[in-house]
């Protein structure tokens, strides 16, 4: 897989599977939805076997939603304490998907939590961890993640249109 241009960087920002970490490293500058030590850990060896480290977010399920990935909000900071280890991944903050809603309003406490989230782990000074980055937001409601923090947002619809199911 060849990139389309020089000049863009891809971030994967999906669930990933550990059996497909291997096809990304080196093809994305960012992974941005990190739920498990495991997946962790995998993409750290393969990043190592490629000579690179690879930023990384830590994905946080907010809502509790179990249609969704992501760790809770309580088990984040371990996560990011086991996962700052590894030596073949950057930590540098944090990424939640929050619930859809007609009301962008309803998902502000969702997005002013998770910047919460990330000062708190912020303040705890672990070594291989930045939480400058706060991954949240979508087209329907990235105006009010940009508000509480948001530094990437996800607007594919807003640029590509609906998606549409066959």
């Amino acid at each position: 897989m060849k990139p389309a241009s020089d000049d863009i960087r891809w971030h994967m920002i999906g669930h990933l599977q550990r059996n497909k970490v291997r096809q990304l490293i080196g093809r994305t500058v960012m992974i941005h939805s990190v739920d498990s030590l495991r997946l962790a850990e995998t993409i750290s060896e393969e990043a190592l076997k490629a000579g690179i480290v690879i930023p990384v977010l830590i994905e946080v399920n907010m809502a509790d939603e179990e249609s969704k990935f992501g760790v809770s909000p309580n088990e984040a900071p371990t996560l990011v304490k086991d996962a700052s280890a590894l030596s073949g991944i950057k930590i540098e903050g944090l990424m939640t998907i929050a619930p859809y809603t007609e009301d962008p309003e309803s998902n502000r406490p969702y997005f002013a939590g998770l910047r919460e989230l990330a000062v708190d782990i912020g303040q705890k000074c672990i070594d291989n961890v930045s939480m400058s980055v706060l991954s949240m937001g979508m087209t329907g409601d990235f105006e009010v993640a940009i508000e509480e923090g948001a530094t990437h947002i996800r607007v594919g619809t807003g640029i590509f249109g609906e998606r549409i199911y066959t």
